[in-house]
């Protein structure tokens, strides 16, 4: 008798298709990835430039803020100085908000490919043919990968080119590279636990919190206090710890790969543990009856956990700024420093007020990032079907996409006034006057809102006219901040500057508000909401 044997099949690891899912992923980020790592070397590179010029030496930087580098609200929010050296000076700033921004990078980046993709529908209409069970995480994690190393390699090289240290660049590279690779981790690691984009984005941006927090809290501890150790607890301590341009230590980005190859398993792990479309914490059921009656009041409910995180964030940034407020005298007390605020805040007013007044500028653009969350987050719901499921009731899309314009609005304000009243309440309470400074503080934190809705309606011109290009609103908001805070100390043509409509914010308080530039763009921006809602009209969805 002969018997026959069937041929062994190959066993399959289920990368199968993993090269042509990471050049389809690349190609869909081809504006995103790079912009966006422009963008950060450019913060590092013209931030360095910037305090060159600023210092002529050394000693004269200490001169001026010897003082102020060991505030306790300034090392909470950019980390303590790495040494007294010139090159950490003008890296200050750099080092931690750099490697947030980067961890923002690669959730983004990671999220749009793994989880997004699979609640769209798009991916298993993909895995319907020949592609692997991990081939979308894989190629997901792949970009996110080449997302921070690009980035770390374009500001080392940059670095240098600006006279940086070499071996401190390189460190800087280092600590960025550890923060970055870490939330490729934990993003994949989130987006398989839950079964939405928005709760893998609070699992994600929730750690990063956490994080920032920790190493807040061990930072700003006493030397003697065991709280300490907890800066070596964060991912993002252990950026800190590297401590570019003073101790370099390289050995630190063994924490991070460690812990970069741990997630990476750990995700790979738990997709084989759940079933497409699902997550493996189980959803939530939702209540009988719902008291949602307007689309309005669906948007607002969908919002409300980012709403939340971004309220407690500016409410930290209110007791920083009122914390550094009450030593800012002594920190311009040489004439460069009073000269390169007044160039950025404006000459008019005291050095608080200056001071003030360039700070509120920064956080109209993290305002003005909000906005563009909520104003994107349409093409979210056109692109996962749901918006074709309310259209089919008698909500139109005209008032549906002005009710995130309006919570956009709305939001972009409260966060503002949110984060000056709690500015005033700590720096009115060292001056003596709560009142009159919380009021003055929240009318200049009102003055900055014209710009903050011109780039919101750039997110709605581009979702309504160029639906596939609604990601490019991040990269303006970036060209917009570079123009509009280091234009003039960069002597860049004024035309150019004049592109950014953070430029034409009056420097308040202390400086002379007029009305012309805000009424102008806020024409600008009725005018660009305009043509992206008709546009949104005229089109079809999906």
């Amino acid at each position: 008798m002969t018997t026959l044997v069937a041929p062994a099949r190959p066993v399959s690891i289920g990368l199968t298709g993993t090269t042509s899912l990471l050049r389809l992923a690349a190609r869909r980020d081809r504006v995103l990835v790079p912009v966006s790592a422009f963008g950060l070397a450019a913060f590092v590179a013209l931030s360095a430039q910037a305090t060159f010029a600023l210092f002529p030496d050394l000693k004269s930087a200490l001169a001026s803020m010897a003082s102020t580098l060991a505030n306790p609200a300034l090392v909470a929010m950019y980390g303590p100085i790495s040494s007294l050296g010139i090159d950490s000076i003008a890296t200050l700033k750099s080092v931690l908000l750099g490697g947030v921004f980067l961890a923002l990078l690669a959730y983004v980046v990671v999220r749009r490919h793994t989880r997004t993709e699979e609640e769209a529908g798009r991916l298993e209409l993909l895995g319907a043919g020949v592609v692997g069970r991990r081939a979308a995480l894989t190629a997901a994690v792949l970009l996110g990968t080449s997302a921070v190393l690009l980035t770390v390699v374009l500001t080392v090289v940059w670095s240098v080119a600006v006279g940086l240290d070499p071996a401190g660049s390189v460190a800087l590279g280092v600590s960025w590279l550890v923060m970055g690779l870490s939330w490729v981790g934990v993003t994949a690691v989130a987006a398989q636990l839950t079964s939405s984009t928005r709760g893998t984005a609070a699992w994600s941006l929730g750690a990063l919190a956490v994080a920032f927090l920790v190493r807040a809290v061990g930072d700003t501890a006493a030397d003697d206090s065991p709280a300490r150790f907890l800066s070596w607890l964060s991912p993002l301590g252990w950026g800190v710890k590297v401590s570019p341009y003073g101790a370099n230590r390289f050995w630190v980005v063994v924490l991070g790969l460690l812990l970069y190859v741990v997630l990476v398993a750990a995700a790979y792990l738990l997709l084989e543990r759940r079933d497409l479309g699902s997550g493996v914490l189980p959803s939530r059921a939702g209540h009988e009856r719902s008291t949602i009656g307007t689309a309005g009041a669906l948007t607002r409910r969908l919002a409300r956990g980012t709403l939340l995180g971004w309220v407690i964030a500016y409410v930290i940034l209110g007791l920083v700024l009122g914390s550094i407020a009450g030593s800012i005298e002594t920190f311009v007390d040489s004439p460069e420093v009073a000269d390169m605020l007044r160039s950025m805040g404006g000459d008019a007013g005291s050095i608080t007020d200056i001071y003030f007044a360039t700070e509120l500028h920064f956080a109209a653009v993290g305002a003005s990032a909000l906005a563009i969350a909520l104003v994107t987050r349409m093409h979210t719901e056109e692109t996962t079907n749901r918006l074709e499921a309310l259209l089919a009731t008698p909500v139109r899309r005209v008032s549906w996409a002005l009710g995130h314009v309006a919570l956009a609005v709305v939001a972009s304000a409260v966060v503002m006034v949110v984060s000056t009243t709690v500015a005033g309440l700590v720096h009115g309470a060292d001056a003596g006057d709560i009142g009159g400074t919380v009021a003055r503080l929240t009318g200049a934190a009102l003055s900055t809102l014209p710009a903050v809705w011109v780039v919101m309606a750039c997110a709605l011109l581009l979702y309504g006219a160029l639906p596939r290009f609604t990601g490019l609103a991040w990269a303006a908001l970036i060209v917009f901040l570079l123009l509009g805070e280091f234009g003039d100390l960069l002597d860049l043509p004024q035309w150019l500057v004049d592109l950014s409509p953070f430029t034409h914010l009056p420097a308040l308080p202390g400086g002379t508000f007029e009305w012309a530039p805000l009424v102008a763009l806020t024409v600008v921006a009725a005018a660009l909401g305009a043509v992206g809602v008709a546009a949104l009209r005229r089109r079809d969805i999906g």
